[in-house]
């Protein structure tokens, strides 16, 4: 039986997976790193020990599993997207902590992009819009900030990647520098529609194309493994960014299909097929995957705060010892009691993208109790599921059947129900709770001929529950004007 190792390189921890040809799980290794915060609103990594804690999660996934190098037909990647990192092509040595997707720095360089008109020019050929949270943005600051960097990129010393890049650099011994087509439609440095760089955007931020990653496919074999690593020569056959991973393990093939997931942040992602759909609503146009010489594309919103907001519970407030424990406490009351919790603390995503925006909690009575606040925050991540939803709708002219749901926070029945009530439609979790990883996995096992094709992957897909709308839709929608009005108070606060 051929085994597939899927590595997924999250926010928080770096995990590898050893799935079997069912896309059943046979073994699973965990580690987290640092979350390093030098002032408010930045957010970033080490590079080296991004790779060690995934290099060492790869060898332990392998033993305890009981296998060897031999015995994995291919390895998948999956990773945290706009998350950048620039480094030393001799050495392999990264330059700077790499700038988490979270981090807000390049807020006021958006904000001149924008002033300057350059933002429809960017939609029209990236699909995105100016953003801190997207990859061109946090490079540009590095290579302004430091001139010597910009100058050695010209040279050809550097490189720069999202972190899929990074690790396919270091799993082949630096011999490949490259990225999938999914990681590269997220830099606001690619035109989706030819799937290259463009040398225009480039242009404007000054970015030598000299330390860019080659674009590939999100499945077909690109390079082996070092020998010296993982005890063997295993094939790299699968990459694509963390949202279009689970939408490929969500078994979301056919256009119209819509999966979100509930991580650190929460990300919606509807397959619109092999035409891209120019959002109307403050949307994302971005690719799906390609496989086979054939691109898909999906319209996707992302929420900055999601399970985030059970860890500001936990270790921010205290109301809570353990992430685990927020439902309990949040359904000992029947509601929030008029309380509503915006976590804009890193600013708001889709489709409101404001970066000034800020955390708020209103409606607060001497009534208002840790439960009432608890399950508020809970709300909160079903309220901006819901508003991305809506505009997803309105753009692509489709009303959904159903939801499909990943991530740790679909364990949670409460938040499950009522995002199904507030949506009204079911929302519907999958069998296999790893769908992120098993998305790598599939799209690796495609290349290397474990799986014939996407329909045999579309057959493989199992829900485990369904979560069907229970509330009045009068109800919902008095509980959607109450969220409202909230966000008018979280926006625009730091301007």
């Amino acid at each position: 039986m051929p085994f597939i190792l899927a590595l997924d390189q999250g926010t928080t921890s770096s995990r590898a997976i050893v799935f079997d040809e069912t896309g059943s799980i046979k073994s699973l290794a965990q580690k987290e790193f640092r979350q390093i915060f030098p002032q408010p609103g930045w957010v970033e990594h080490d590079g080296n020990e991004i790779w060690s804690t995934q290099a060492g999660v790869a060898m332990e996934a392998i033993t305890s599993a009981g296998l060897t190098a031999t015995d994995i037909a291919a390895i998948g990647i999956t990773n945290q997207r706009e998350t950048t990192l620039v480094w030393e092509r001799s050495s392999g040595r990264p330059l700077h902590n790499a700038i988490v997707w979270q981090d807000r720095r390049t807020a006021e360089m958006c904000g001149k992009l924008r002033a300057e008109g350059l933002e429809p020019l960017f939609r029209e050929k990236t699909g995105l819009i100016l953003d801190p949270y997207f990859s061109g943005t946090k490079l540009a600051w590095l290579l302004d900030r430091d001139p010597e960097l910009r100058r050695r990129g010209e040279k050809g010393e550097l490189a720069f990647g999202t972190i899929d890049s990074w690790l396919l650099w270091n799993l082949t011994g630096g011999a490949l520098h490259a990225t999938d087509v999914t990681n590269a439609s997220r830099t606001l440095l690619c035109d989706i529609h030819r799937g290259e760089w463009d040398d225009g955007l480039l242009e404007i931020f000054r970015i030598p194309r000299e330390m860019l990653p080659e674009i590939r496919s999100s499945s077909e074999i690109y390079g082996e493994t070092a020998g010296r690593l993982l005890a063997g020569k295993i094939p790299i056959a699968g990459i694509a960014g963390d949202q279009q991973a689970a939408l490929f393990g969500q078994a979301c093939t056919a256009p119209g299909m819509v999966k979100n997931t509930y991580g650190t942040g929460c990300f919606m992602l509807m397959n619109t097929g092999e035409t891209p759909v120019r959002s109307r609503s403050n949307l994302l146009t971005t690719v799906a995957w390609r496989i086979g010489g054939r691109t898909s594309y999906a319209l996707e919103g992302s929420v900055f705060i999601a399970g985030a907001v059970v860890q500001w519970l936990r270790d921010g407030l205290g109301i809570i010892k353990a992430s685990s424990e927020v439902e309990a406490l949040a359904a000992s009351v029947p509601d929030s009691g008029g309380v509503v919790v915006v976590p804009a603390f890193s600013g708001l995503g889709a489709p409101h993208w404001d970066p000034y925006a800020r955390g708020t909690i209103v409606g607060l009575t001497r009534g208002s109790t840790a439960a009432h606040i608890a399950r508020a925050a809970l709300e909160s991540i079903a309220f901006q599921t819901a508003d991305i939803l809506e505009a997803m709708e309105k753009d692509s002219g489709i009303r959904l059947a159903e939801l499909r749901v990943d991530g740790g926070a679909t364990e949670n029945r409460l938040l499950m129900q009522f995002q199904a009530d507030l949506l009204g439609v079911p929302t519907v979790r999958p069998a296999t709770a790893e769908i992120t990883a098993l998305g790598a996995a599939r799209l690796a096992g495609l290349a290397t001929g474990v799986w014939e094709n996407e329909s045999e992957v579309a057959a493989s897909w199992v829900a485990d529950r369904r979560f069907t709308p229970a509330m009045e839709q009068e109800q919902s929608a008095l509980l959607r004007n109450r969220w409202d009005r909230a966000l008018q108070r979280a926006k625009g606060w730091e301007t």
